[in-house]
């Protein structure tokens, strides 16, 4: 029987979900719905690994949007959530679907753009009056219009709701949004991770970065046991306990590109846990 260590998939749940019910015909590990920053980034290719490694315990990751990856969550297709979108993610434990939520890390989300600046964004660090700016002056724009963490984002930074022949919604992951942003010379927000790990920059640079209000948290859930039954509850806890422990903070802290660390882990000191 041939095994991969890790699964990544940018699809409908219907697919999603297949793939996770063939998955767990196949043998042990834990099933991961996260995100396509993450996944994009490099971060799960360096700190899985290590996890594997010290605890025998195999993940294999659905990377979506997070608003897919909560869906996917919430219909018992997986066993424990990261993604970033804090208050979906408290909605999700309001509702009774996750057991508890954590801090892991963090990074910010900026907005990139092509060296001519049509909208004359370039060193702002007000993200919303950036955004009126692009919509002013109708300046190409591309949003991933997948209700992801960054999607959430944009939308909370648009006055009115964007809309016009220069807004475009790709319907993708970060990755393919910036690839289709930067063929069409569109600006677009994006998770900084993503951005420093991307090979298509072009003539791109971020435009916009440095407001509050662009801080991108990222959290953990051991999907409900007592929800759906199906759930591996005594390995995936062991995940989120590795991934809240000094190694797996260190392991996050310690994932780089070209000398520019990518996220910053910020677990609670009361929820750090001993790894293993």
């Amino acid at each position: 029987m041939i095994r991969r260590g890790f699964l990544y998939l940018a699809t409908p749940l219907l697919m999603a979900t297949a793939v996770a019910g063939l998955a767990r015909a196949e043998g042990e590990f834990i099933l991961v719905q996260s995100t396509t920053s993450t996944r994009n980034s490099g971060l799960f290719d360096h700190i899985l690994p290590l996890f594997q490694s010290e605890t025998g315990i195999e993940v294999q990751v659905v990377a979506v949007g997070t608003g897919q990856a909560i869906n996917n969550a919430a219909n018992g297709d997986g066993d424990v959530l990261f993604v970033h979108a804090k208050a979906a993610e408290e909605l999700f434990i309001a509702e009774g679907q996750g057991v508890a939520r954590f801090d892991v890390m963090y990074n910010d989300f900026v907005i990139v753009g092509p060296a001519a600046d049509p909208a004359g964004v370039a060193g702002s660090s007000d993200g919303a009056s950036a955004m009126a700016m692009i919509a002013a002056a109708a300046a190409p724009f591309a949003s991933r219009g997948d209700d992801s963490g960054t999607h959430k984002a944009e939308l909370g930074l648009w006055a009115t709701a964007a809309s016009g022949t220069w807004y475009r919604e790709t319907g993708a992951g970060m990755g393919a949004t910036l690839n289709t942003g930067t063929a069409m010379g569109a600006y677009v927000l994006t998770d900084r991770a993503t951005w420093i790990s991307f090979g298509n920059k072009g003539d791109f640079s971020v435009a916009v970065q440095g407001d509050p209000v662009l801080f991108n948290q990222y959290g953990i859930i051991l999907v409900s046991p007592a929800k759906h039954p199906n759930v591996k509850a005594e390995a995936g806890q062991r995940f989120i306990d590795w991934i809240l422990s000094a190694k797996g903070q260190g392991a996050i802290a310690s994932f780089t590109i070209d000398g520019q660390q990518l996220f910053f882990p910020n677990a609670a000191p009361a929820e750090m846990k001993q790894a293993g």
